[in-house]
């Protein structure tokens, strides 16, 4: 086994007395000794702090920029406005997902934040798909998110400029001397900052944070609990090559003027496919929401059954919800079982718990839309 990557954070998770675990070749916080539970419900009510340094971030340069990357993604990025940000999936010839991102338009170039996990294989995938003249910049910096209702009150007094945005702005700012790109969009379903600051920077910019008495630090294992609760898809787990946006609930993704009839219609990988699904609503299987009947929890790869006891589905993320009160879960079932209220169970250890056909998000999402 590889040695594990660090983020510039991890002197600081060790002295907090983090749980740290491999994930997407790093060593991060799952936990802190506050307990995933208690983190999670603190992120909700007030403000938690993720490391999240290991996700890739890229700049994108050359002629049309924006132009250049729609050839890549479905994603309407010639009508992004500069200082805005919008959620976009790289797409296989086969019409599955290689990866979910956010791009932001900066001006005369792209800033996009990648999957860790996939960071390497998307840069190659760029540098082979975009036209000549690009250049593809991957940078070293940190990657910090501050998210919850409380939140936007230690923004307000470290950085007050950055409340004047709202969901999906994006701006350059000072904060506490320290330059930094910051985001506002939401990694955890509630409102929030993401920062962007250079590497060497990013242990002081995280100990100013935590100086404030409503913030907290958050692991992984919180991150999943919460992003479940927002009905959010974790590449690798809800989305993956074998899933196309359309069965993945994610047509919202595929702009309009990339769409049969619209200005810039098709010209991404797989695009014949994905066009013919939106419009013809002939996939098999849909994402759906799953609430569960009890306190135990359904997790990630169980099976899902009819009550006549034929495979329907799967799970592919599940839990407690500690904001929702009962089990939680959303996977891929059959078209046939995607009409809400629907009665479903699932395989856990030899016993079919029955579980509901629920909306997402199971929590009303906290962005700030102004």
């Amino acid at each position: 086994m590889s040695e594990l990557k660090q983020t510039p954070l991890h002197a600081l998770h060790r002295e907090l007395g983090a749980k740290l675990v491999p994930f997407a070749g790093y060593d991060m916080p799952v936990q802190y000794p506050l307990g995933v539970k208690k983190e999670h419900e603190h992120t909700r009510s007030a403000c938690g702090l993720f490391d999240v340094s290991h996700m890739g971030q890229l700049l994108l340069r050359g002629p049309s920029p924006a132009e250049a990357l729609e050839t890549l993604v479905p994603a309407d990025i010639v009508g992004l406005e500069e200082g805005w940000q919008r959620y976009a999936l790289f797409t296989s010839e086969e019409g599955g997902i290689l990866d979910d991102l956010m791009v932001v338009n900066a001006g005369d170039h792209l800033y996009l934040v990648v999957n860790a996990a996939c960071k390497d294989q998307d840069v190659a995938h760029l540098r082979r798909g975009l036209y000549e003249g690009h250049e593809i910049e991957v940078l070293d910096r940190g990657l910090l998110a501050l998210q919850g209702p409380r939140a936007v009150d230690v923004m307000a007094r470290l950085c007050p400029a950055a409340c004047e945005m709202v969901f999906m702005q994006h701006g350059r700012f000072t904060l506490e001397g320290i330059d930094v790109w910051i985001s506002r969009s939401g990694y955890t379903g509630e409102d929030g900052f993401e920062i962007s600051v250079a590497a060497e920077q990013s242990e002081a910019l995280a100990r100013r944070l935590l100086e404030e008495s409503e913030v907290e630090a958050i692991g992984l294992g919180a991150r999943d609990s919460l992003r479940l609760e927002a009905g959010l898809c974790l590449y690798g787990h809800d989305i993956d090559t074998e899933t196309t946006p359309v069965e993945a609930g994610l047509i919202w993704a595929i702009g309009k003027p990339r769409r049969r009839g619209g200005e810039r219609p098709g010209g991404f990988p797989g695009a014949d496919l994905i066009l013919h699904q939106v419009e013809a609503k002939d996939h098999r299987r849909k994402r759906v929401g799953l609430l569960g009947e009890g306190r135990a929890p359904v997790r990630e790869g169980a099976e899902l059954f009819d009550a006549d006891g034929n495979r329907v589905g799967v799970v592919t993320s599940g839990g407690f919800g500690p904001s929702v009160g009962q089990p939680v879960a959303m996977g891929y079932v059959a078209l046939e079982q995607a009409e809400l209220g629907t009665r479903v169970f699932a395989d856990v250890r030899g016993k079919r718990l029955p579980m509901s056909v629920s909306r997402m998000p199971f929590v009303t999402p906290g962005y700030y839309r102004g």
